[in-house]
C-alpha cells in the first residue's frame, strides 16, 4: 500500500507539472519544442486520414441501412459480440405484402396476376440488396472500422506520450535555464544562500559554498535533459514510423474501395436485369395500350378514326386517331389548352365538328412523310386492340413516323406492306 501511494504522488506531480508547462506554453510563457515541418505534415495527413474515414463509414452506413435504429441495434450486437438477426429487406417486405393481397383479390385476375409477377422480382430485388449489404460490410466497412479501432488508436496513443515526452523536455530545458542563471548570479554576487524556490529542493551541505551547490544543481539538470532528450527522441521516431505507415492505409482503403464499387456495380446489374424481365414479363401480359394524353374530357374513345386537322393556311393534313371504343384505363394527365386545341378534331371548313364517318381516312391512304421517318426497335411484343394498330415483335426494326396534330404517344408504324398505329412506349428510337 505504501508502495501504491508513493507512486500515486510520484504520478500527480509529474501531471501537474505537466499541466502547468502546457499551460504556460499556451500563454507565451514557457519555450516549446517544435517538431520539424515533416512530422507535422505527417501529423496533419493523419488527422485528416481518421476525419474522412469516419465521415466516409457513416455515410456507407447510412447508405446501406437508412433506418437510424436498425443501425443503433446491429451496432449493439456488434460491441456485445453477437451475431444480429436477419433483417428482412424492404423489397423482400413488399413482394410480401404484395403476394399477400394477390391471394386475398383473386390470383387469376389480370392484377392479381401482376402483382404475382412483382412480387416475384421485387423478392428478388430484396435478395440482390442482401447480398450486396453484406458483401460491402465486409470488403469495405470492416476494414474502415478496424482502422479507426485498431490502428488509429495505436496511433492516438503514441501521439500522447510524444506529447509528454515533449513536455517533460521543455520542463528540464526550463529547470536547467533557472540553475544556469541562477548559478551566474551567485558567481557574480559571492555566496548566497540558494533558491529552493526557484529550484528542485535538494539535500544540499550547507556549509558547501552556493557557487558549489549550484554546480551541482545544474550538472544534475543537464543530466536530466539529456534522459528527457532520449526519451523524446525515441517516442518521435516510434511515432514517425507510425505516421508514416498513413501510406500503406490509403492504400488498403484504396483495394477496399475497388472491391465497394464492384460490388455496387454488381448489385445495379441485377436490378437492372430484374426489373428488365420484370417489364418484358409485363409487356406480354393482356392490357390496354398505355394510355396517350387525353385533351378532352370526355372522348368517345380511340380506336379506328382518324381525324383531319386544318393548318393555320387552311391545308388539310391527317390528324390524331379518335377511338371508338373505352380506354382501359383513365388518361393519366391533361395537355395544356394549346396542346388541346391542335389535336381536336376540325372539319375543312372550321366552322364545327365534323361526324367522323364523313372525316375518317383509311390508313392505306396515309403515306409517309417526305423527310422525318426514323427506324426504331421494339422493346416489347404489343398486340394490336383493333385493325388500326399494328401487332409488335420484341426487338424487330420497324419505320415509324408522325402526321401533324397526332397524339405524341403514338407513331404510325409500317413493317413491309403492314402500317397501324403504335405505341410510343413499346418502341426504342434509334438515330
Amino acid at each position: 500500500m505504501d508502495f501504491n501511494m508513493k507512486k500515486l504522488a510520484s504520478d500527480a506531480g509529474i501531471f501537474f507539472t505537466r499541466a502547468v508547462q502546457f499551460t504556460e506554453e499556451k500563454f507565451g510563457q514557457a519555450e516549446k519544442t517544435e517538431l520539424d515541418a515533416h512530422f507535422e505534415n505527417l501529423l496533419a495527413r493523419a488527422d485528416s486520414t481518421k476525419n474522412w474515414t469516419e465521415k466516409i463509414l457513416r455515410q456507407t452506413e447510412v447508405l446501406l441501412q437508412p433506418n437510424p435504429s436498425a443501425r443503433v441495434e446491429e451496432l449493439l450486437y456488434e460491441k456485445l459480440d453477437r451475431k444480429a438477426p436477419s433483417r428482412v429487406t424492404n423489397g423482400e417486405l413488399l413482394a410480401q405484402y404484395m403476394a399477400e393481397a394477390a391471394g386475398e383479390l383473386g390470383p387469376t385476375t389480370p392484377y392479381g396476376k401482376t402483382l404475382i409477377k412483382v412480387a416475384e422480382a421485387e423478392k428478388r430485388l430484396g435478395a440482390a440488396e442482401r447480398d450486396f449489404i453484406h458483401t460491402a460490410s465486409i470488403n469495405f466497412l470492416t476494414p474502415l472500422r478496424n482502422f479507426l479501432e485498431g490502428d488509429w488508436k495505436t496511433i492516438s496513443k503514441e501521439r500522447r506520450l510524444l506529447q509528454n515526452r515533449r513536455l517533460d523536455l521543455d520542463a528540464c530545458k526550463a529547470r536547467l535555464k533557472k540553475a544556469k542563471a541562477a548559478e551566474a548570479k551567485a558567481t557574480c554576487e559571492g555566496d548566497t544562500v540558494p533558491d529552493f524556490q526557484e529550484t528542485r529542493p535538494r539535500n544540499y551541505i550547507l556549509s558547501a559554498s552556493a557557487s558549489a551547490l549550484w554546480n551541482d544543481e545544474v550538472d544534475k539538470a543537464e543530466q536530466e535533459l539529456r534522459v528527457a532528450q532520449t526519451e523524446f527522441d525515441r517516442q518521435a521516431e516510434v511515432t514517425r514510423l507510425l505516421l508514416e505507415g498513413i501510406s500503406s492505409t490509403h492504400v488498403n482503403h484504396l483495394r477496399c474501395l475497388h472491391e465497394f464499387v464492384e460490388s455496387q456495380t454488381t448489385y445495379y446489374a441485377q436490378c437492372y436485369r430484374h426489373m428488365l424481365d420484370l417489364q418484358k414479363q409485363l409487356g406480354r401480359c393482356p392490357r390496354g395500350p398505355p394510355a396517350p394524353s387525353d385533351t378532352q374530357g370526355d372522348r368517345a374513345g380511340r380506336g379506328l378514326t382518324l381525324w383531319t386537322t386544318v393548318s393555320s393556311q387552311g391545308a388539310i393534313f391527317p390528324g390524331t386517331f379518335v377511338g371508338t371504343t373505352e380506354p382501359a384505363s383513365p388518361p393519366l394527365s391533361s395537355t395544356s389548352p394549346t396542346t388541346a386545341a391542335a389535336t381536336m378534331p376540325v372539319g375543312p371548313s372550321g366552322a364545327g365538328l365534323a361526324p367522323p364517318g364523313e372525316a375518317a381516312l383509311r390508313l392505306e391512304e396515309v403515306s409517309p412523310p417526305a423527310s422525318g421517318t426514323r427506324k426504331a426497335r421494339v422493346l416489347y411484343d404489343y398486340e394490336a386492340a383493333d385493325s388500326s394498330e399494328l401487332a409488335l415483335l420484341a426487338d424487330e426494326l420497324i419505320t415509324v413516323y408522325s402526321l401533324p396534330g397526332m397524339d405524341p404517344d403514338w407513331l404510325i408504324g409500317e413493317r413491309g406492306n403492314k402500317k397501324g398505329k403504335v405505341p410510343v412506349t413499346y418502341l426504342e428510337l434509334l438515330s
